[in-house]
């Protein structure tokens, strides 16, 4: 019974991180469309990034009433907090690098780092992995890489790394603090992120004196974006709840593959030799994650 438990909770654990990547992927998606109908400047992006986040907290919040689940206790809520803060300052730091024009640099280290820190951090709190999914990592976060990174050569200098490291080691310490705080409950630790992650939000827009809300066109496509990005770190909570940090971080950043995947069948973009690469290498730590 007990090796029937684990397996079954193994299993989940990973369901739940393919279901996190394919709702965040699907969320990134949606929010880009909602910020071209916005407008593609600082403006349009925070109003898209600001009303989803509204959205995913009253959603979160009717989750938790719906399914009467109790309040944790305040560490826990303060562990939630944390990781929307940290979660808030990668973003920020994402969307400065983005702007800056080293998008092929930004996106796919700040992804391969933000999945490799929960793989160390549970490396010393939960043991090693099995050899075959650690193989299944390293795939994986080729498979990010390749996924992120646009065709080109890559050239850098070492100053234009401090952006994507902060929104890596911020995307990479949501997943470590949410692990820390879902002992207990999933949805209001939640609401605790997605609360502090909109505060900083908005805080980090005031200095612009501008009213951030999406207009009239764009805002079905950015509550749609909400309520994926929301449905995404539910998923990833139960996935960590029910396995190992690592395993579940490494499979819900995945969410590259879902969001180009999207982009090709709705968008009709041609996805480069690298992208179909990326596909591929997913598959593979999939399948050896899973083994």
């Amino acid at each position: 019974m007990r090796t029937g438990t684990l397996e079954s909770g193994i299993f989940n654990s990973i369901a739940f991180g393919l279901l996190s990547a394919i709702s965040w992927g699907a969320g990134d998606f949606s929010g880009g469309l909602a910020t071209r109908r916005a407008g593609a400047s600082h403006v349009g992006v925070y109003s898209v990034v600001i009303g989803s986040q509204l959205v995913g907290v009253v959603l979160i919040i009717g989750l938790a009433l719906a399914f009467r689940e109790l309040l944790p206790p305040g560490a826990d809520l303060a562990w939630g907090a944390a990781a929307g803060a940290f979660g808030s300052v990668g973003l920020l730091a994402l969307y400065r690098g983005l702007a800056s024009g080293r998008m092929g640099l930004v996106a796919p280290l700040s992804a391969v780092l933000a999945a490799a820190l929960p793989v160390v951090i549970a490396a010393f709190t939960q043991g090693l992995p099995t050899a075959l999914q650690f193989s299944g990592f390293g795939f994986a976060l080729a498979g990010v890489w390749l996924l992120s990174k646009p065709e080109g050569s890559l050239s850098f200098k070492l100053n234009e790394l401090t952006l994507p490291l902060v929104a890596g080691l911020g995307f990479g310490l949501f997943f470590v603090l949410m692990d820390r705080a879902n002992d207990r409950a999933v949805f209001w630790p939640l609401v605790a992120a997605r609360l502090a992650s909109v505060t900083l939000m908005v805080g980090a827009t005031l200095p612009r004196r501008r009213w951030l809300w999406p207009g009239r066109t764009s805002w079905p496509l950015t509550a749609l974006a909400g309520v994926l990005d929301a449905g995404g770190n539910a998923f990833f909570t139960l996935a960590a709840q029910m396995g190992r940090l690592d395993v579940a971080a490494v499979l819900s950043s995945l969410y590259p593959a879902s969001t180009v995947m999207l982009a090709a069948l709705v968008l009709r973009e041609r996805l480069s030799a690298g992208q179909w690469l990326g596909v591929g290498a997913a598959l593979l730590a999939i399948v050896l994650i899973a083994l």
